[in-house]
């Protein structure tokens, strides 16, 4: 990681920055991914109607 390169309090802090980042695209994807098969779930019951 950018800290174990540059050894310095920024690039720690920039380290953190990024791990918190890709945390939330992950819960981000997570939620969208149980809405979306939500969504499908719909779809498919309005198709009788």
């Amino acid at each position: 990681m950018l800290s174990s390169v540059l050894n310095s309090d920024r690039a720690v802090d920039v380290n953190i920055t990024i791990m918190r980042t890709f945390v939330k695209m992950r819960e981000f994807l997570e939620t969208n991914k149980e809405l979306a098969k939500e969504l499908s779930i719909y779809k498919e019951f309005q198709k009788y109607f």
